[in-house]
This record gives C-alpha cells, sequence and structure tokens, in this order.
C-alpha cells in the first residue's frame, strides 16, 4: 500500500469545554482543512475520542520540519485563523497535548486515502469506520532493532487478531520550527493506528490479542520491558471530512 509523504506529523489531543466538541468540529471541518493544506500541511483526520466527549484529536503532516515552520506562520499569520481564531479558541480549554511523530520506516506512514474528501455540508461518502491509536511510552528511544521487532513479531500478531495497523510511528525530536505551538518533549513514544468498522469490532480485536498466546509468550515480555507506563489507547470517530477512517 503506498504512503503518503508526510515525513513529520502532529498527534493533537484538544481538550474542551463541556458541550463544545461539535461547535468546534463544525468550524474546523467547515473553514480549517483547505486553508491549511492550501499553506502547505496536509491534515490527515479529524476524530471524536469515544472515550471522553469533551476530547478532540486531530493529525497533521508535514513535508518536513522547515516547511512545517513556513506551513504554520502562513496559516496563524493569515486571515482564515484571524477570522475565526477567537471562535475556535472558546472551545478549548487546552491545546497543548501534542506529539511529534515521524514514520518509524518507509512504509510505517499513513496510507493515501482511497477516495476525495467530501466537500463542506456533503455527508461522508464512506461506510461508518472506527480508528484505534495506541501509544506505547518508551523508557529508551525505540531503536531500529525495535522497528524490526514491531514489524516481524507484533504486526503479525496484530494483524491475526484483527487490528492490522495502518500506520506506526515514533517520536520526531527535532526542535520545535514553530514555538508559538508548544509539543511534548523529552517523551519517547511509539504510536500505531488501526481501522475497525464498529466499537463490537475493536473489542473483539482486543478480546483476541488477550488470549494470544503468542501475544503473551513471545511480543509482551519484550514490549514491557520497554514500557515507561500504561500505553494509552484513543478510540476515535472520523469526522465527516476526515480522509483517515
Amino acid at each position: 500500500m503506498k504512503a503518503l509523504r508526510c515525513p513529520v506529523v502532529e498527534l493533537r489531543q484538544y481538550t474542551l469545554h463541556p458541550g463544545q466538541r461539535d461547535v468546534l468540529i463544525d468550524l474546523f471541518d467547515r473553514e480549517f482543512v483547505e486553508s491549511q493544506e492550501a499553506v502547505g500541511a496536509t491534515v490527515l483526520g479529524q476524530f471524536r475520542d469515544l472515550d471522553d466527549p469533551d476530547r478532540f484529536v486531530w493529525l497533521r503532516g508535514f513535508e518536513d520540519m522547515s516547511r512545517r515552520a513556513k506551513a504554520l506562520e502562513s496559516f496563524y499569520g493569515g486571515p482564515v485563523w484571524r477570522a475565526h481564531r477567537d471562535e475556535a479558541n472558546a472551545t478549548m480549554i487546552d491545546s497543548d497535548d501534542v506529539l511529534l511523530l515521524r514514520p518509524a520506516s518507509v512504509r510505517g506512514g499513513f496510507p493515501v486515502p482511497v477516495g476525495a474528501r467530501p466537500a463542506p455540508g456533503e455527508p461522508a461518502r464512506f461506510p461508518p469506520s472506527l480508528v484505534l491509536a495506541t501509544i506505547w511510552y518508551g523508557r529508551d528511544p525505540f531503536d531500529a532493532s525495535f522497528v524490526e521487532f514491531f514489524q516481524q513479531r507484533v504486526r503479525p500478531v496484530l494483524a491475526e487478531t484483527g487490528g492490522e495497523p495502518l500506520a506506526y510511528l515514533q517520536s520526531e525530536h527535532a526542535p520545535n520550527t514553530f514555538p508559538a505551538l508548544p509539543v511534548r518533549t523529552n517523551e519517547e513514544v511509539f504510536v500505531w493506528f488501526a481501522r475497525f468498522t464498529d466499537e463490537g469490532h475493536i473489542d473483539r480485536h482486543l478480546n483476541r490479542l488477550q488470549r494470544s498466546e503468542r501475544w503473551h509468550e513471545q511480543v509482551l515480555p519484550n514490549l514491557s520491558k520497554r514500557w515507561a507506563r500504561t500505553p494509552q489507547r484513543l478510540r476515535l470517530a472520523p469526522t465527516e471530512r476526515s480522509i483517515l477512517r
């Protein structure tokens, strides 16, 4: 499967005021998709967190760190953000929970979407789906040997239990080229994403994983030695205009 060329990816988690998530999503999907892509960013996906009604999660990609700086300078200094920033910011409690990532291998990037993004106000053109993002926090960097371990040992078990990864990324430690938007530093993370049809599909995958002998005997002991803390799972429902779905 061909991967999108986004060597730099932001995983952004926003904490919102109660009842404001759909307000922000309506604004975001209408005003902040094409306007960001026009200046060099790629809006990879926008999501409702199924387990937190006040969390909005989205992914944004760039060609490299220097072009990230130029794109963000153009967007946040431009007319669209200036016209709508007060309305957007009014929905948010915190927007600083941001992981800066890069694909963990040449095959680790997000796949090219199979269809065009619907225009604002148009219904979604694809069947409903969910995305599961799993974040592993490492004691040490996730090096090349770990990536090989993931590809050779972890990925096959995830696939046979119904959770074939769409993409897998790791921490990007390049200096933040747009310091007006903070990112989480001094963390080692490995993040993988998988697509599911519904919540039952996710549950079946996790149950099969829990019962898998290969997972408990060949994978989990190695993983648990690397983890600095409990992994985080985000069960994400794509918005109507998300191309990752």
